[in-house]
């Protein structure tokens, strides 16, 4: 008997997550969810087994490396892991640097190194970014330091901290979303030769604003936004959702090394105004 392809997603207990869940349980995958709130957790798992999809949680904070090994490894006892789908993370408004920097940046370390060895052939992971990558300047992107994530992740860490301590406080959290979705782009762009010596893609969706409860967090700033956006409206959480599960299918097997902005036209038409 074939075992089951398993797709895990953090971030899965709501929003994009949540709806990305639902495409990708309708394709027959049998589904492992990550997130930090059991609560959330317990209610996505109930809505998916609801309409009659194969779904388990898994508490886990992706900045702790131990949680992410228990994630990768509860994940490959349930069957083929053919789909990693890294949803999740912090926004501005969800901590300090540091805390933003270790779910966004590191968690995305964590992830690929806990399912470099677990991931099928033919298989993917794909990381979310953000447009704010795209929009902050590029003089406060610390690039010389990224290679550190490599080699010296205590180091890596220390030297982005540095960078983003020599601006105000209250721009900090901001300034450690912009780096960390930028070392996103930056690192999915680097780990494909790697895992592609094992025929797994790895690549990045960057997505705009959407009405998520996240987004909610951000509705201000966002609203500033909308006056760039070729389509004049927030995102809805199943066009994205469409998206991860699209780059998904083993059909788009020669998809690797690069980022998807998925924007509403935000980026092109906010960099069209400065011309």
């Amino acid at each position: 008997m074939n075992k089951k392809n398993v797709c895990v997603i953090t971030g899965g207990s709501s929003g994009i997550g949540l709806a990305t869940a639902k495409q990708m349980g309708q394709k027959g995958y049998s589904l492992v969810l990550a997130a930090r709130t059991p609560a959330k957790l317990n209610s996505a798992i109930a809505q998916l087994r609801a309409e009659g999809i194969s779904a388990q949680a898994c508490r886990c904070d992706v900045g702790d490396w131990e949680s992410v090994k228990n994630l990768a490894a509860l994940a490959q006892s349930n069957g083929t892991v053919t789909a990693v789908l890294h949803i999740a993370g912090m926004s501005p408004h969800m901590g300090d640097e540091e805390a933003i920097l270790r779910g966004n940046a590191l968690g995305t370390i964590h992830m690929h190194d806990a399912f470099y060895p677990v991931l099928d052939k033919g298989g993917c992971i794909v990381d979310t970014s953000s447009m704010s990558a795209y929009l902050a300047p590029k003089f406060i992107m610390p690039q010389k330091a990224f290679a550190l994530a490599k080699t010296d992740r205590s180091a890596f860490l220390d030297k982005l901290l540095s960078r983003i301590r020599m601006l105000p406080k209250k721009s900090r959290p901001g300034a450690a979303y912009a780096i960390s979705k930028y070392f996103v782009i930056w690192y999915v762009r680097c780990e494909a030769a790697r895992f592609g010596t094992h025929g797994v893609r790895v690549l990045s969706i960057t997505p705009g604003n959407f009405d998520t409860p996240m987004g909610a967090l951000e509705q201000k700033q966002a609203q500033s936004y909308l006056r760039f956006n070729a389509l004049k409206r927030s995102g809805k959480p199943e066009e994205i959702a469409t998206l991860f599960a699209a780059v998904s299918d083993p059909e788009m097997g020669y998809l690797t090394g690069c980022d998807i902005l998925c924007d509403g036209g935000c980026v092109a038409g906010k960099l069209c105004c400065k011309l």
